[in-house]
């Protein structure tokens, strides 16, 4: 991991140990930020995030990711949400912009309905609203849902070198590979048992697919949300594919039962350059419009 005088490494006290992470930009000036990473990924996800904006940046590896992978679970959304929520409190956060990527965006959420003190707005970056619901009787599949992402959890692999080439072949990674994404895939790969395998825990990473329809009340929690949010939807999948995690039919279902949720796509990214690649820049801009959106919030609710 490459590191600078703009970053500082973080271990914070949670439930049953530690969360691992970073603090980007200690003495920045502006409304502090929190950065939730996706369902395998980790919190180096957001550096290219953290070095565009002038807020100090708390990116943390969630239980059962990253630095944070020997925590035990349970693995839920929710205990996510409250391990963010002590970290925040132990490094000294009082309130923040949230800023959740994939499976971070229901982390988010979450965290905002447990913790509304916590959470000055959301930036949702191509998550939060449920996954379309598998047929009757069945569960999401990791395969069908993450597809390359979940094989390669269960692979070793003989040096950072050939997790690179690994990487490479990834439609959704190769054709947009930079040193962003090169630092984040160096950072994931650690030493398991003597081997060197992907940092996220099959068992963390299963247990958290499943609550992506919006069961255990997660959906009534984004339905109750009373911060600003926005969603940033990338047009691309997880496989560079489109359309992306929601086609135009499913995000309607869910932007007419939340008015005051805005959307912006960003166009020429998919799930995960969306972050690490060509829309990093429009997140940014989403972050300081964040930084606006509680003032012009409250407006709005005084003169109703």
């Amino acid at each position: 991991m490459t590191s600078s005088a703009n970053e500082t490494p973080l271990r914070l006290p949670v439930d049953g140990g530690e969360l691992v992470g970073t603090l980007w930009r200690a003495d920045a000036s502006g409304t502090p930020v929190v950065a939730i990473h996706g369902i395998t990924a980790n919190h180096r996800s957001f550096a290219p995030l953290a070095a565009r904006l002038d807020s100090p940046v708390l990116g943390l590896d969630l239980r059962g990711r990253g630095g944070s992978r020997a925590l035990p679970g349970p693995y839920g959304l929710a205990q996510h949400a409250e391990d963010v929520a002590a970290a925040m409190r132990a490094a000294g956060i009082a309130r923040a912009v949230v800023v959740g990527h994939s499976m971070g965006a229901y982390v988010a959420v979450r965290l905002a309905r447990a913790h509304p003190q916590l959470v000055e707005s959301l930036v949702l970056v191509d998550g939060g609203l449920p996954l379309r619901p598998a047929p009757a009787g069945s569960e999401l599949a990791p395969e069908d849902v993450l597809g390359p992402a979940i094989e390669r959890l269960r692979m070793t692999f003989e040096s950072p070198a050939a997790y690179r080439d690994f990487w490479c072949r990834h439609p959704a990674f190769g054709p947009y590979w930079g040193s962003a994404i090169e630092e984040y895939v160096d950072y994931d790969l650690t030493l398991v048992d003597g081997v060197l395998r992907p940092s996220a825990n099959p068992e963390a990473v299963i247990a958290n697919l499943v609550e992506l329809d919006g069961r255990d009340g997660y959906a009534e929690a984004l339905l109750a949300l009373e911060q600003p949010a926005e969603l940033l939807r990338s047009p691309r999948g997880l496989f560079d594919e489109t359309p992306g995690l929601y086609d135009d039919q499913w995000l309607a279902t869910w932007t007419s039962q939340l008015p005051a949720l805005s959307v912006t796509d960003v166009e020429h990214t998919n799930h995960y350059t969306i972050l690490m690649g060509a829309g990093v820049d429009a997140v940014a801009e989403a972050v300081a419009r964040a930084t606006d959106a509680p003032r012009a919030h409250a407006v709005q609710k005084e003169t109703r």
